[in-house]
């Protein structure tokens, strides 16, 4: 496996740890990018000189700026960019109280969809500098949408919003970088082992276990995880969307 050099926002948790993990765990660095500050923090002790954990906001550029400085100082390069960085809040539109605040609405896709496209463009900025290999391979985006892209449930208005502009961006940027050597693509997963589903009742748990069809299961974040290093070791994999769910439709409610 070629060398990685790595950036993973929301790379304290759940998926974007899973993959820290497992690149580090296959001789790889990795950035964290994330503004949980103690467990970031926690992750990258534990996992030693192969990991650096950056304090960042994805909505802002200027912070976005100031880890990629960090990282480059550290790493020297960066030929993989996986933003897990994201936030789900549901809301009905015409709620029983209220209409949706469209400020909830902005926030989502502000850290969603606006924060994965900062750090796209300001990374890919630096993955230009990179040496081309005998393949003219520069690096590799990997974005995560989510299955609620295209089966977004009642009250997931902006979360699918956000997660369908991300599964957008996959072709027009992967055209667009395919002249310096940089992939595109993107996972949109199904439903995960994440901090994102722990609060769920048991029932509610359970019944969306019995509407996948295989494995009956949650996916391990491992999964996710292995899936990124596939896709960074295949050149041939560009330009996209990859639904990584056991085959799970969500129903609409």
């Amino acid at each position: 496996m070629k060398k990685i050099n790595a950036i993973v926002t929301g790379g304290a948790s759940g998926l974007g740890e899973a993959t820290v993990r497992e690149i580090t765990k296959n001789g790889g660095n990795a950035a964290i990018f994330d503004f949980q500050e103690e467990r970031g923090s926690i992750l990258s002790k534990e996992l030693g000189d192969n990991c650096i954990f950056l304090k960042t906001d994805v909505t802002s550029e200027e912070s976005i700026n100031n880890s990629l400085s960090s990282t480059l100082s550290k790493f020297k390069f960066i030929n993989l960019l996986v933003n897990c960085a994201g936030i789900g809040i549901a809301n009905k539109v015409i709620g029983k109280e209220q209409l949706h605040d469209s400020k909830i609405f902005q926030k989502v896709i502000s850290v969603n969809l606006l924060g994965t496209f900062n750090v796209l463009k300001l990374t890919v900025e630096k993955m230009l500098e990179n040496e081309p290999d005998e393949d003219s391979f520069r690096g590799v985006v990997i974005n995560t949408a989510s299955i609620a892209a295209f089966d977004g449930q009642i009250g997931q208005a902006a979360y699918s919003a956000s997660k369908g502009g991300i599964v957008s961006l996959t072709l027009p940027l992967a055209r667009e970088f395919a002249k310096y050597g940089i992939r595109v693509c993107t996972i949109a997963p199904g439903l995960f082992e994440t901090p994102m589903m722990s609060g769920l009742p048991e029932k509610a748990y359970q019944n969306l276990i019995d509407s996948t069809l295989f494995p009956k299961r949650l996916g391990k974040p491992n999964e996710f995880a292995n899936l990124v290093l596939s896709i960074f070791e295949n050149n041939m994999l560009n330009g996209e969307v990859i639904r990584l769910d056991g085959s799970l439709r969500m129903s609409p409610k």
